[in-house]
């Protein structure tokens, strides 16, 4: 039995793209896992001549992924997981875990669970027969977006001393 609970997600930067070498700052994923991530259709940016350009969107399915895979999910799974929210609900991995909820995912290996209610990861933990894989998704969200924000400021910082410098 799959049990989802699925919210409003907001996004709060629909129109900021990202190069490569940001995504590769933000999240810890290397260049070349970037890559073939874009050549094996699982995020696919936007092109501008040879570049490749990341929404918000694909910056938080690539947080998401690569909590996954540090957590040791294989990617067949993060596969799955992801074409069964469009399918099901119509939506990415991102819109659906980039909202203000706590999303859990949790699984057994056969049967997956995305959650947001405690009582409901309780319970079903309480019932699992065999140990439960379970990851907070809404935690590497937030973590990106963290670390935007610093580099923005550390950007502002560096942008306004050269103002400086260049007054004096």
């Amino acid at each position: 039995m799959q049990t989802f609970s699925v919210f409003c997600v907001s996004n709060i930067f629909v129109d900021e793209r990202f190069t490569s070498a940001e995504v590769v700052a933000l999240t810890g994923i290397t260049l070349r896992q970037l890559q073939w991530w874009d050549e094996r259709r699982i995020v696919v940016p936007e092109r501008q001549g040879h570049r490749r350009l990341y929404t918000m969107t694909n910056l938080t399915e690539v947080a998401i992924i690569c909590e996954l895979r540090r957590r040791g999910f294989p990617l067949q799974r993060v596969r799955k997981v992801m074409r069964f929210l469009q399918r099901e609900f119509g939506k990415t991995l991102a819109e659906t875990v980039g909202g203000t909820s706590e999303y859990h995912l949790l699984t057994d290996g056969k049967t997956i669970y995305l959650e947001t209610s405690p009582r409901e990861i309780v319970d079903i933990l309480k019932h699992a027969r065999q140990p439960m894989f379970a990851v907070c998704l809404s935690d590497a969200v937030r973590q990106v977006r963290a670390e935007m924000r610093g580099s923005r400021k550390n950007c502002a910082a560096s942008s306004g001393r050269t103002k400086q410098r260049a007054a004096s």
